[in-house]
């Protein structure tokens, strides 16, 4: 059913916000009181409420509250399953806001409605996700993607995401301190994600660098029918990615889907240290044998230095040496001077497994992400490491703010594939294997 408004006022939208809040930690609070008659430690029924009551909100506010949903959804590891499951719900859809609100952005980018700029528009949103919503349009015989902002997104962003910090802090279980450097990473994409203009140019810019990648089909953007609200783009057909996942597909075709998504992410990151940050299913479609990745808006540019760090880690000599192992964490943030010896090889004993198993693709000249083990594993040491008491009492940031997305689209690209059951040749920059 369509949203027939959103709030747009700061005040209503922290109020509404607030209100969740409120409702989350009165849920906790109802918790730790029948568990002090109880002693019952469970808390299924606490995550499952809370879980239901901020995603709603989120879903009605859309924009950062429902993109931080998203975001989180992503990780499988770092929510509770009650969160997970409800948060994935943003990674495909969302309730679309009603005809009427459409034309009114459209009047007000264009001075014209949907139909004097088309010769056919549909009124009914084809999907709707955290920033917009998309339409598709007839003109001349030629079929196109509309992608309309949702009013009042960007000018709320910021106030949405500094009532939400506690809310996600709450659930997630870190420290706030140590998450705002993250946070305002978060921020600073997100603004960028409601900027249709840096959208365009930036689509233009990967889609042609892209081009000559096997397996792979981009839409081409339009100009002329694109505003910093509104974003016009080829209508793509295809099944989504997490469609395509559930079909009797055979292992070759799946092979090239996941061969595709490789090769995709590793021209971006590692040519040109400019990326598709966004890896969720709904992100791609699948046409035949042929990838189709979409929506631009969230991309990622990391520097030379940051890459050069962040990929040291990666070469296999470093596993046997600990001496530079630990000064390569140091060099990335990960080890602080300040750090104590123990708390040194709590670190180490820490991301030393984490490298190791993340970096087996990179090590092989084929790799299957069916095997079911490796993701098992991967989920497996999430969750060992997100119960390690010596790691939740370090203090400081730890790590590159950089290493969010970098990390997101890895984890989700990682996930896609396994997700495939895809297995493929991981193509990797010479540099990174050598001793």
């Amino acid at each position: 059913m369509a949203q027939k408004s959103i709030q747009t006022s700061r005040l209503s939208r922290s109020a509404t916000l607030l209100g969740t809040g409120a409702q989350v930690g009165l849920n906790y609070l109802k918790y730790y009181g029948k568990k002090s008659i109880t002693g019952n430690h469970d808390k299924t029924d606490l995550h499952e409420q809370n879980a239901v009551a901020v995603y709603k909100t989120f879903a009605e506010l859309k924009g950062g509250p429902l993109k931080v949903a998203q975001m989180l959804s992503i990780d499988q590891t770092l929510l509770p399953g009650p969160y997970a499951r409800e948060f994935s719900q943003a990674q495909y859809s969302a309730p679309p806001l009603s005809y009427p609100l459409v034309v009114r952005t459209f009047k007000r980018e264009f001075q014209k409605e949907p139909l004097e700029l088309f010769d056919s528009f549909t009124q009914e949103a084809a999907s709707g996700a955290s920033i917009g919503q998309v339409h598709r349009a007839e003109l001349k015989g030629h079929s196109y993607a509309v992608k309309v902002q949702y009013p009042g997104v960007a000018q709320s962003l910021k106030t949405d995401l500094a009532v939400v910090k506690p809310i996600a802090i709450r659930i997630i279980g870190l420290n706030e301190a140590d998450m705002d450097p993250y946070f305002k990473e978060v921020e600073e994409r997100l603004l960028e994600e409601t900027n249709y203009t840096l959208e365009l140019e930036r689509s233009q810019e990967l889609t042609k660098a892209c081009g000559h990648l096997d397996g792979i089909r981009f839409p081409r953007y339009y100009p002329k029918l694109s505003t910093s609200k509104i974003l016009t783009m080829d209508w793509m057909n295809g099944v989504p990615l997490d469609q395509f996942i559930e079909t009797k597909a055979s292992a070759t075709v799946r092979n090239k889907i996941g061969q595709a998504l490789w090769d995709f992410y590793h021209f971006q990151i590692h040519e040109l240290q400019l990326f598709h940050a966004d890896p969720h299913p709904g992100n791609f479609l699948v046409d035949g044998e042929i990838l189709c990745p979409l929506d631009f808006g969230c991309t990622k540019r990391i520097d030379n230095d940051f890459y050069t760090k962040n990929f040291h880690l990666l070469k296999p000599s470093l596993l046997e040496d600990r001496v530079g192992f630990s000064k390569a964490l140091l060099a990335l943030g990960i080890i602080l001077p300040s750090d104590s010896v123990a708390n040194r090889e709590v670190i180490m004993e820490t991301v030393l497994p984490s490298i190791e198993l993340l970096a087996r693709p990179f090590r092989s000249k084929t790799f299957d992400f069916g095997e079911e083990a490796f993701m098992k594993s991967i989920y497996e040491l999430g969750e060992q490491n997100s119960q390690n008491k010596n790691l939740k009492e370090l203090r400081g940031q730890r790590g590159s703010p950089h290493s969010l997305y970098l990390n997101r689209s890895y984890f989700g690209l990682y996930s896609l594939l396994s997700r495939l059951r895809a297995k493929i040749n991981p193509t990797v920059p010479r540099w990174i294997l050598e001793a």
